[in-house]
């Protein structure tokens, strides 16, 4: 061995490491670059990977060549970065973070190598490294992915009215509540989620502060998430916990009148434990019932029961269906614990309950029926029955027969018209999300539809669908919302309709025509069902909650690493832009994922300034069919046999009994070493949208980092990253947007002209209900749930929590 060689393995034991670390980190990147060229994606990675390799062993040898070509890495580097980032700050964290980190210890270690820099030049190099990382971590705490178009948000008081309608041509909510109330789960029927309150304002609410809060006692140990929007009417408070428990609080200090308990057992949780709200009805004057629950509160169980107790006693209504309750499934044929179940509130219009359910997504193509049915508000008996597939059953099926197995089935909120008579239902799917193939024409004319059904029949008016031969369980979760639309002919009575891919349809609600135009695009073909794909799909031109198309570019990390495997992921997968179709045994992509653009939380419509405010996921979802035989092999098996819950998102691994493929959805496509999601941040938005034309206003990432991080570790920072949100907002006559939603555990108030936050407060527990505004003795109220959210990975909790002004 000669001197030199010895001399170059005699370096610091410091130079050694820290060489292994460089060259293990260069040969990851070269493997896993060569990979990414083969797949056609981006050279950087090899040729940096190399470059770290020969760095590596040559600061391993103590060689003053090895910070030479790390030099060159790093210069590389950057010139990619900003090459493919701009000035997209979130992009230049993977490729640039960990970089600017190894040159720091570089830095410091030059002084060792042989021929190495001076301490002085080593310590300034390191002084400006350490400022440059410093810098760069404080960048992220000023706002990015922020848009303010130079139209302001209207004013209240000075916002032009369109022209006048005709007398009768506009259909104001008849039942649209007391100003201080809130008396239904969207405030009205016409689910506006806007209360004409202005007691709060950008000027005081900073003083907000909590006035009372309240426990249901109610905390299912898995799949937890209440999602409970309370009720007010009158002089009371109206609210059900994560398992049904009907409860009665005093508005003005939240202390319990009654609690009515209809036992639901823990096999009967669905994928969640959610009771996102109840119906409250008064009884008319000319009813025979007078005295027994002239005012009642109605909701639907998590086994599939209607359930009407006394408004003032919490006692069962013993005059509506069997001693206060109506079994549901009645008619259904086969079903099993968990199966069917109501999480959302029931819509009453003219008297008639309309009931939709959660039929369990992904376990057989033979599963209960989606039938909508509508009951008598005072008898419980039932009026009517929508089998889509049987026109010709109006109540309950023949005798041995029962409603159509797998029909697409409302799980959400609908809402309604009381002057029309009509009943808006936001469809979802046929009982396998992913394939298409064995519906029928009616489940492909009606799933993902929004159907207006005549309450007095129980008929069909009109519907308008938002996806043909949806495989993508991009089913409406939002409810529709009832606005009087401004047109060149004078005000029309019209509904919002927000979707989950993002698109917002504007249509008369008296026919169902769209008010802006509606575009047939042609979409990607093939997948595992060639012919059964649509050449085309509805685009709205009023608004898209959609982003771009995904790229390469925006595959994320913490580290080069974790971003070369999701950028090697996006190549592995099909994915073709929106409405790529689902492979078999093979992964997609799905863009937006099923949790958003717009899910149950909806919108909110500020009727007087004219401005929507919608609240949307950006993520994506890797998306897998895997064939029968591999399904079985690996014991995949309905939650009515042997597989049980099996926890995780929704979609991940169900077996779809029944049909060809199973499915196994990566709800959040995550990396594999930090756990974080694969795509670039913000992963929820929050936009104000101008609802006479559609355009944004403003558009801000919604969530911060506090709650969030590598390896499921809070990170506990300030920093509004937009992070995935589950819940709705309400918007105030005072100015302020109030929401909650997102996984940091904050409820805000942001102000609606300008889209920042100007108050926030820390909840218990995940905040993934939609919150609500209520009036008691002059003090005006904002209440939240807080019950947490499995799915959304936020803290369990069953608190009741109230905000107002100090006294």
């Amino acid at each position: 061995m000669t001197t030199e060689h010895h001399a170059g393995w005699s370096c610091h034991w410091s130079l050694r490491v820290f060489g292994a670390v460089v060259a293990v980190l260069g040969l990851v990147l070269a493997a896993g670059g060569g990979w990414l060229v083969a797949l056609g994606g981006s050279w950087y990675y090899l040729p940096a990977g190399l470059g770290l390799l020969v760095s590596g062993v040559q600061l391993m040898r103590g060689r003053r060549s090895g910070a030479w070509w790390f030099a060159a890495v790093f210069v590389g580097t950057v010139l990619w970065s900003a090459w493919e980032s701009g000035l997209d700050y979130w992009r230049w964290i993977p490729r640039l973070g960990l970089m600017v980190v190894l040159a720091l210890v570089l830095a410091l270690l030059l002084p060792r190598l042989q021929q190495g820099a001076s301490k002085t030049m080593a310590r300034a190099l390191a002084v400006v490294l350490g400022l440059v990382f410093v810098g760069a971590f404080a960048l992220a705490f000023v706002p990015h992915g922020w848009f303010k178009s130079e139209q302001a948000v209207p004013q209240a008081a000075t916002v032009a009215r369109p022209q006048a309608p005709r007398a009768g041509d506009v259909a104001q909510p008849k039942d649209a509540p007391a100003d201080g109330d809130w008396a239904a789960y969207g405030r009205s029927n016409a689910a506006g989620r806007y209360s004409p309150l202005a007691q709060v304002t950008p000027a005081n609410v900073a003083q907000l502060e909590r006035a009372w809060s309240y426990r249901t006692g109610d905390l299912p140990d898995h799949n937890w998430g209440a999602e409970t929007t309370p009720l007010k009417v009158g002089d009371t408070l109206y609210l059900c916990s994560a398992r049904n428990i009907l409860i009665a609080l005093d508005p003005r200090s939240g202390e319990e009148r009654w609690r009515y308990d209809p036992r639901v057992a823990d096999e009967a949780i669905p994928y969640t434990a959610a009771c996102r709200g109840v119906a409250y009805y008064e009884v008319p004057s000319t009813s025979a019932v007078t005295q027994n629950c002239a005012t009642r509160i109605i909701e639907g169980t998590l086994d599939a029961r209607l359930v009407a107790v006394d408004a003032r006693t919490g006692r069962p209504c013993t005059g509506f269906g069997d001693n206060g309750q109506v079994d549901i499934t009645v008619g259904m044929g086969r079903t099993y614990p968990g199966m069917v179940s109501m999480t959302s509130a029931p819509t009453i219009v003219r008297g008639v309950i309309v009931t939709g359910h959660q039929v369990l997504d992904g376990q057989h193509l033979d599963a209960p029926s989606g039938v909508i049915q509508g009951f008598d508000a005072v008898t419980g008996e039932l009026r009517w029955a929508w089998d889509m597939a049987r026109p010709d059953i109006s109540a309950l099926p023949p005798e041995g027969e029962s409603y159509t197995r797998g029909t697409p089935n409302m799980w959400t909120t609908a809402s309604g018209d009381e002057r029309l008579g009509l009943v808006y239902l936001p469809m979802g799917n046929s009982a396998v999300d992913y394939l298409s193939a064995t519906r029928t024409d009616r489940e492909n004319t009606y799933s993902t539809s929004l159907v207006a059904l005549d309450v007095a029949t129980g008929k069909p008016a009109w519907h308008f669908q938002t996806v043909h031969k949806d495989v993508w369980d991009y089913d409406l979760g939002s409810q529709a919302t009832l606005v009087d639309f401004p047109t060149a002919n004078g005000v029309v009575p019209a509904l919002v309709l927000p979707s989950k891919q993002g698109d917002m349809y504007v249509l008369d609600r008296r026919t169902g025509q769209p008010l802006v135009g509606v575009e047939e695009r042609p979409v990607p073909q093939g997948g595992v069902e060639p012919a059964e794909r649509s050449p085309t799909q509805p685009f709205s031109l009023y608004h898209t909650l959609q982003k771009p198309e995904l790229t390469e570019r925006d595959m994320w990390g913490i580290s080069p690493i974790d971003q070369l495997s999701c950028r090697i992921q996006f190549h592995l997968a099909s994915y073709e832009g929106m409405y790529t179709p689902p492979v078999g045994d093979s992964h997609s992509i799905e863009y937006s994922g099923y949790n958003g653009g717009s899910d149950w939380g909806g919108i909110a419509i500020d009727p007087r300034r004219g401005v929507i405010i919608a609240n949307y996921n950006d993520m994506p979802n890797h998306v897998e069919l895997v064939s029968r035989a591999r399904a079985d092999e690996m014991g995949w098996a309905p939650r009515s046999e042997v597989r049980g819950d099996m926890g995780g998102a929704e979609g991940a691994g169900d077996p779809q009994a029944g049909a060809p493929y199973a499915v196994d959805v990566n709800a959040g496509w995550r990396q594999p070493f930090t756990g974080l999601l694969c795509k670039e941040p913000p992963y929820g938005g929050i936009r104000a949208i101008e609802l006479a034309t559609g355009e944004t206003l403003w558009d801000r990432p919604f969530g911060s980092a506090r709650a969030n991080g590598p390896m499921g570790i809070p990170s506990h920072l300030p920093i509004e990253i937009g992070t995935p949100n589950n819940g709705g907002s309400v918007i105030t006559a005072g100015g302020l947007v109030f929401i909650a939603a997102a996984t940091d555990n904050l409820i805000r108030a942001i102000d609606i002209e300008t889209g920042e936050t100007v108050w926030q407060d820390v909840l218990p527990a995940g905040g993934q209900a939609s919150p609500m505004v209520y009036e008691a003795d002059g003090r005006q109220y904002l209440v939240i749930m807080a019950g947490g959210h499995h799915f959304m990975e936020t803290p369990i909790g069953d608190y009741v929590i109230a905000y107002a002004l100090p006294q």
